[in-house]
């Protein structure tokens, strides 16, 4: 499903700030060389991502899903001195050219990739987070939810990506498993008392949550 017109799509990024150069040169190189090429963020969410974070100016950053290191790099464009974004992957690959991606940043030293299953991970980040970006696994987005939220400061934000599905949550009745998963996670972020949300029809839908007092 076509869930935003390509005409609306290219005015929208005509009137965005470009991307610097590093963060252009991993958006062609991804596009052009990796199978998956179309989970990245690209230049308007990119902005959208970095906008927040230097709005909110962050100290601790956590991003669960890395890929090819975009979106981290994004989020990074915020941070406080001495602050530090931590960003999983499971996929070994991926990580790698993260990594590589992450070493040309003058924020490298504050970039730190752990390779693994963040269920398992994010247990032992024992940090008081700030900004959280949700980008991986859709049938654990409840889940890395409700890791995040009792270690997210009063009114940190966290970001749930892909929350339209490219538009599977519309079916009627609901037949994939990541349309299920993640209509389970929209419905269970709205009941939940110690949050509010703001759903933004940016790309393929972006889930703005914010923690309570």
């Amino acid at each position: 499903m076509e869930l935003i017109n390509p005409q609306v799509e290219a005015y929208a990024a005509l009137f965005t700030s470009p991307e610097d150069a590093l963060t252009a040169e991993v958006n062609r190189h991804t596009m052009a060389n990796h199978p998956h090429s179309h989970m990245l963020s690209g230049h308007v969410q990119g902005r959208f991502l970095s906008f927040i974070s230097t709005i909110l100016q962050p100290k601790y950053v956590l991003e669960i899903g890395t890929f090819t290191g975009y979106s981290a790099l994004c989020l990074a464009e915020g941070l406080i001195s001495g602050g530090e974004l931590h960003t999983i992957e499971l996929r070994g690959e991926d990580a790698a050219t993260a990594r590589a991606n992450f070493s040309k940043s003058d924020r490298n030293k504050q970039i730190h990739l752990h390779l693994g299953n963040a269920r398992d991970i994010i247990p032992g980040l024992s940090l008081p987070w700030d900004l959280v970006f949700i980008d991986a696994d859709k049938t654990a987005y409840i889940d890395y939810y409700e890791l995040v939220v009792p270690r997210l400061r009063p009114g940190g934000v966290i970001l749930a990506d892909n929350v339209l599905f490219h538009g599977e949550v519309f079916e009627k009745p609901l037949k994939g498993k990541n349309a299920k998963a993640i209509q389970a996670f929209n419905e269970h972020v709205r009941n939940d008392e110690r949050t509010e949300q703001v759903f933004v029809t940016i790309r393929d839908g972006v889930l703005m949550i914010k923690k309570k007092g």
